[in-house]
């Protein structure tokens, strides 16, 4: 896995600007780039762009997915850590007392694969999931 990684750039509906860069910027630490006032703002998510557009009739994620006998968001967005980030921010989390919609765990454990994960929404209803593995070369283990 020594490829360069390339950002990605993401641009998701919000209901309320302030309350995204609020979230963004304070609760998940992302710098803030360019931003048209009342209409979108650039965030700095781990080095890739991603983009808060006001759109509230586009807001949510109704359609689930059984994944581990959870139901993930089958709309959702997030962030690969490594294992100490990933523990770092679900302290930061808890401590905010941020509403889990899958709170922090560790699938797989044992086997190839082991990851920690967890899912949140953010003030939009835009669900976020943050996950880690314990071998990173296993990301695309089958």
């Amino acid at each position: 896995m020594s490829q360069a990684i390339h950002p990605f750039h993401l641009a998701f509906p919000v209901r309320d600007l302030e309350q995204a860069r609020r979230f963004y910027g304070e609760v998940l630490g992302c710098s803030e780039g360019r931003c048209a006032p009342g209409k979108w703002c650039d965030f700095n998510f781990y080095g890739h762009q991603i983009v808060a557009h006001v759109a509230p009739e586009e807001c949510g994620c109704e359609a689930l997915s059984n994944v581990d006998n959870h139901k993930v968001p089958a709309k959702h967005f997030g962030i690969v850590l490594p294992m100490d980030e990933w523990q770092a921010l679900a302290d930061r989390l808890v401590a905010a007392g941020t509403k889990f919609v899958i709170e922090p765990y560790i699938r797989f454990k044992g086997e190839v694969g082991e990851q920690a994960t967890m899912f949140f929404l953010d003030p939009s209803d835009n669900a976020i999931e943050i996950k880690a593995f314990k071998h990173i070369e296993s990301l695309f283990a089958k």
